[in-house]
């Protein structure tokens, strides 16, 4: 169904930056053969791989190198999901979660010990207790693998990554209950320095995995780092994550729909920070984007319903609310304290009434005039939808190349936009 009560779209590219890692197995198994001379291991010792809920580009080949080179080290390699309260808050749950994403005994050579139990190693100094996963404790070593980006809740020299992991991933339920209360007087990036320093000192750490990935969602860089060294070297990769992370075309819009939200793209289902909008108690909101309506129009299947995040937003669809688990997304919004992510927004039958409301909630804006951006998901950002106001922006941006010229907005029988495909897949059609 074409209809004309909707501006024209235009489909652009745009140009990040290409750096990428080849053959992310091999770069991994040179690292960890440069550091093992220094590691303290004997043959027979069991390894805890902490895994988190991300959708990490390779993750399935960045855990298989790392599994493979413990054995080769004949080490005895288990994964533990290292989550917070994703999965439902529950172990079944977490162990779905890695399984979703492809960490299965068959495609990575471990199997996985999935438990919310968790123990006390101590106090920080500003009196937080801090746990860890009980099969993570009781391991003789752990491995911690993690992707380096910006955070959507707080900012600082590190943010989600393998400090991150190591204090909210590893705490599961019950520390990450602790710590995102602690944060409420603290701060975020207080409590997770101390509660990953706290770690660091009492569970034998053996190494950490990171990466970073570009625009166009490859991997950009991969680092194996020593317990030692993993604050800093965590810093540097958080600075050049952020010089290379992925943003929208513009600063500003009357309205963004967003495709889909998951947990394996962001926490809070989306990145608060590519599209300008956190609204936080004690956090300042990013001075741009500058965006005055957000649709959503539905979630990832590794979700599984966990909807944390939405609340953000000002209208989604009935498609998307008909797959909210909300025991989960209660879940996970009581133990992170952002209350204000698991606000229910109004709900629209579908992606055309929901833009038909947006537009009428902007001011008083011509059609041919309002800003709109359409995208997949805030990962996904090579490729954008943007309204036809925005042509003399596209015609002078040097970063942007035209791929599809303005066309009516499509939508299929039930009212929806039909998949985002990148026209790259497709070879120019939909």
């Amino acid at each position: 169904m074409q209809d004309s009560q909707f501006p024209k779209m235009i489909r652009v590219k745009q140009q990040f930056n290409h750096q990428r890692v080849s053959n992310i197995s091999h770069q991994i198994t040179r690292q960890i053969k440069d550091l093992s001379p220094n590691m303290s291991i004997k043959p027979g010792q069991t390894v805890a791989v902490a895994c988190s809920s991300r959708g990490l580009t390779d993750y399935p080949e960045i855990v298989k190198a790392i599994v493979d080179n413990l054995k080769k080290m004949k080490l005895m390699p288990f994964l533990v999901p290292a989550m917070g309260s994703h999965g439902a808050g529950t172990a079944a749950g977490q162990e779905r979660v890695l399984l979703h994403l492809g960490l299965t005994k068959e495609a990575v050579g471990a199997k996985i010990r999935s438990s919310l139990d968790v123990v006390e190693i101590g106090k920080t100094k500003q009196g937080i207790p801090v746990m860890v996963d009980r099969f993570a404790f009781e391991a003789d070593h752990i491995v911690l693998i993690n992707r380096i980006k910006k955070h959507t809740d707080f900012m600082g020299e590190f943010e989600s990554g393998l400090m991150k992991l190591m204090v909210i991933g590893l705490g599961k339920i019950a520390g990450a209950g602790i710590y995102h209360q602690a944060m409420m007087s603290f701060g975020s990036s207080n409590v997770i320095a101390a509660g990953a320093r706290h770690v660091l000192s009492k569970c034998n750490i053996l190494f950490g995995v990171a990466t970073i990935e570009n625009g166009y969602g490859d991997v950009a860089d991969v680092g194996v780092f020593p317990a030692s060294e993993i604050e800093q070297k965590e810093k540097v990769f958080f600075k050049r994550s952020m010089e290379i992370s992925p943003k929208l075309p513009v600063d500003e819009a009357d309205i963004i729909l967003i495709d889909e939200i998951g947990k394996e793209i962001s926490g809070a289902g989306f990145d608060t920070r590519v599209v300008g909008r956190i609204r936080l108690p004690g956090t300042p909101e990013p001075e741009k984007p500058s965006i005055k309506r957000i649709i959503l129009s539905d979630i990832t299947k590794i979700s599984e319903g966990n909807a944390c995040g939405f609340g953000l937003a000002d209208i989604i669809t009935r498609r998307l609310g008909d797959k909210v688990d909300q025991n989960s997304t209660d879940t996970n919004t009581i133990v992170s304290m952002a209350l204000e992510m698991g606000k229910t927004p109004l709900i629209m039958p579908n992606d055309k009434e929901a833009l038909a409301l947006a537009m009428r909630c902007i001011g008083f804006v011509p059609t041919n005039q309002i800003k709109i951006i359409r995208i997949k998901n805030t990962l996904c950002l090579s490729e954008v939808d943007l309204s036809q106001a925005y042509t003399t922006t596209i015609n002078d941006s040097s970063n942007l190349e035209i791929i599809l010229q303005p066309r009516d907005m499509v939508f299929d029988t039930n009212g929806y936009f039909p998949e985002f495909f990148s026209m790259d897949e497709t070879g120019g059609t939909f």
